[in-house]
């Protein structure tokens, strides 16, 4: 199963939302999309630093799914900057490069 974590920033519209409502609970619409693509949600958190909102999802759904999120949250004004990075097998990755690198012979 893939992990996917998803990081942005809210624009002036979302803070105008928080400012009108205080407290809603951002996790429920970060779940309902997570699930609406064939994910589980994992976690959501509000974080301080240079992204504003981090969450954590799995599923065995594409890429594809979560760059469908980030087109319909950024179209709706309200997120700017969303990041969605993929967990990988790093022993696979490091695998694939010894074989590729059989064959290869560096410049000079």
């Amino acid at each position: 199963m893939k992990k996917y974590i998803v990081m942005g920033n809210y624009s002036p519209k979302a803070y105008q939302g928080f400012i009108k409502d205080p407290k809603q609970d951002r996790s429920t619409a970060v779940k309902a999309l997570t699930e609406a693509v064939g994910g589980t949600f994992e976690s959501f958190y509000i974080t301080r630093g240079p992204y504003d909102f981090v969450a954590v999802t799995s599923g065995d759904m594409p890429y594809e799914s979560f760059a469908a999120i980030k087109l319909a949250v950024e179209a709706s004004g309200t997120v700017e900057n969303m990041v969605v990075l993929e967990e990988i097998n790093m022993n696979k990755a490091a695998e694939l490069a010894a074989k590729a690198m059989s064959g290869y012979k560096p410049a000079g």
